[in-house]
């Protein structure tokens, strides 16, 4: 076990991977010469070589439709998409080509490739730079789309998304890179789909994901020392969703509120809390509560910034409210 930050958690998973299988390479802006703009990709080209870690030009459909290729070529790719904002440049390869070219030729090809996509609000970078927009995926059949929230599963995720034959979308929050945690030595793997409980609870459950568990798990403490037990969720698998992780803890709890720091409009909030409307109504002894951002753009300016913002008080006043 290792104390380390996330972003080395990544770099280690992809040195191990590519050690492992020579079919896996990495591409992008900016990764080769820079190492990345979060330092995610350091060193790789002096290990592995240029023609394993490729600067691309500007234009995210070049990249993506370049990995869709290679996978139906025999190769593992790993796109970076410098920001998650910029899939948008290349929704056509990502929900037309990737998603459905095993299923349209009867399973015959695989499009093992992993985006990875940093996304997250930070400090002023606004609108275009800041989003999640993981619930845009969740609607694509034929996309794995995972989300870690602290540095083991960082690693075990993205090793595991290399390794799958599908393609897999790998959120990875810009305000993680520098947070340390503990990572297990080893070939460590994070199964995909499989929820993890970090607390166990009786009075409430509270599910979540990324850069807001810490958030939640700030409020369930303080929700403690007030003598409210919360069972907390880390989703970390978006599609496909860990059901019976979530029906459980809530048949056990009664309560429960899912927070995100995406806009709660459309979110995966929603669809969470549709699940358990359908199949565990009578499990609740209280109606279900979202948190989730504004219906509107990440402001650039200070004050709005953090108004706009989905923090531990943020999640503790809406727990507050379901008890």
């Amino acid at each position: 076990m290792r104390n380390i930050t996330f972003s080395q958690a990544t770099l280690e998973a992809m040195e191990e991977e590519m050690n492992r299988d020579p079919s896996v390479f990495v591409i992008g802006e900016d990764i080769a010469r820079q190492g990345g703009i979060f330092g995610q990709f350091s060193g790789l080209p002096e290990k592995f070589g240029y023609d394993r870690v490729k600067d691309t030009p500007i234009s995210e459909t070049a990249i993506t439709g370049a990995c869709v290729g290679a996978a139906l070529a025999g190769m593992r790719p790993v796109a970076d998409m410098h920001f998650a904002d910029f899939i948008g440049v290349c929704m056509d390869e990502v929900f037309n080509q990737m998603a459905k070219i095993h299923y349209m030729f009867g399973g015959q090809k695989t499009v093992p490739m992993v985006l990875r996509a940093p996304d997250g609000l930070v400090n002023q970078a606004a609108a275009q730079h800041s989003q999640c927009i993981e619930a845009w995926f969740m609607h694509i059949p034929g996309v794995k789309v995972v989300i870690p929230s602290n540095a083991a599963d960082a690693k075990g995720l993205l090793k595991s998304a290399i390794r799958d034959d599908n393609p897999v979308i790998y959120f990875e929050h810009k305000k993680l890179f520098p947070i340390k945690g503990d990572v297990p030595d080893g070939d460590h793997l994070v199964e995909i789909g499989k929820a993890r409980i970090d607390r166990e609870g009786k009075d409430l459950t509270i599910v979540s994901w990324s850069m807001t568990m810490l958030h939640a798990a700030k409020a369930a403490d303080r929700l403690a020392s007030e003598g409210i037990s919360v069972e907390l969720i880390d989703l970390r698998t978006i599609s496909p969703l860990d059901k019976e992780a979530i029906l459980s803890s809530v048949a056990k709890t009664g309560r429960l509120c899912i927070a995100h720091e995406a806009v709660k409009q459309g979110g995966v909030g929603g669809e969470i809390a549709a699940l358990v409307a359908e199949e565990g109504l009578d499990y609740l002894d209280a109606p279900i509560v979202r948190v989730g951002a504004p219906f509107c753009p990440v402001p650039f300016a200070r004050t709005l910034e953090q108004a706009y913002r989905v923090t531990d008080e943020t999640i503790y006043n809406a727990v507050k409210k379901i008890l």
